[in-house]
């Protein structure tokens, strides 16, 4: 079959087609089911991604990010297991295939490979998803296996309020403001203390697509985006685990998706850094 015809039989299945234009009862296109539905919800997202993404320098091919992280909830992350789940990341490839071709039309395209992840945001209703392009492929991605010691980090945290003003300077001297929490966090015997002013911030190793308000460099075990860690109107703390690994409370697992209290001075672990609240 041409690609002509390919990409219009997707073209229909994608959008859906009204019932008008047929015209014997044969013709009729058949209603989707409800998970064909949401696999659509998700392509058509996609599509808006790849659409609002795109970009052709001058004289060059057209790109497109490499990889899209599909967020579901805890819930839908649950129900799309063995079989349907590889049937919905198979399908949303041939989106990212088919559309991506179809919308560069007859330009060059750079992008010749792509990846879909599935993950959890456990902040999500059910039924809500989200797409996170990724232009970063070249990032490594999170390994699953059993932990490793790794060799200390120790780098200046880029929130930390400057040590010392320049006399000369005639910049305006801002006075810090108290913070809200500081995090304590060590690796084999290390250990560096950051501030924060914010009531909300996010864990993990971090990379050019997925900057952390606290960054754990080198364990690939820590995803790029491992944990969010709350403080309430009340004080009180909660830790959000967002990576494939859980995170650990005392010797308790936290899993992808799954949150838990934590109180100043109980430790957690994240990979092999430990932490805790000071």
């Amino acid at each position: 079959m041409p690609i002509g015809n390919l990409l219009n039989d997707f073209r229909k299945w994608l959008d859906g087609e009204e019932a008008a234009t047929f015209k014997t009862e044969e013709q009729q296109p058949k209603p989707r089911r409800a998970l064909e539905e949401f696999l659509v919800s998700i392509a058509r997202e996609i599509e808006t991604v790849m659409q609002r993404e795109m970009f052709t320098p001058p004289g060059g091919p057209t790109y497109i990010p490499r990889e899209y992280l599909v967020f579901l909830s805890r819930e839908d992350d649950t129900e799309w297991q063995g079989d349907k789940r590889e049937g919905l990341q198979r399908g949303l490839f041939h989106v990212l295939s088919e559309r991506a071709q179809e919308l560069v039309g007859k330009q060059d395209l750079q992008t010749k490979t792509f990846a879909v992840e599935l993950r959890v945001d456990g902040t999500l209703e059910k039924g809500k998803f989200r797409v996170q392009p990724v232009w970063d492929s070249s990032a490594p991605k999170t390994e699953v296996k059993p932990r490793r010691k790794l060799e200390p980090v120790v780098e200046q945290p880029v929130n930390s309020l400057p040590t010392a003003i320049d006399p000369e300077a005639e910049a305006t001297i801002v006075r810090p403001r108290n913070a809200l929490f500081a995090v304590e966090y060590a690796l084999n015997g290390v250990t560096e203390t950051v501030k924060f002013f914010q009531p909300a911030i996010s864990i993990g190793r971090g990379s050019k697509d997925f900057p952390v308000d606290l960054r754990l460099k080198d364990d690939l075990e820590i995803s790029r985006r491992q944990a969010t860690l709350t403080r309430d109107a009340d004080g009180n703390f909660t830790l959000l685990c967002e990576g494939r690994n859980p995170v650990e409370i005392e010797g308790d697992e936290i899993l992808q998706g799954a949150s838990a209290p934590v109180v100043p001075g109980q430790s957690f672990k994240i990979g092999t850094y430990e932490l805790k609240i000071v």
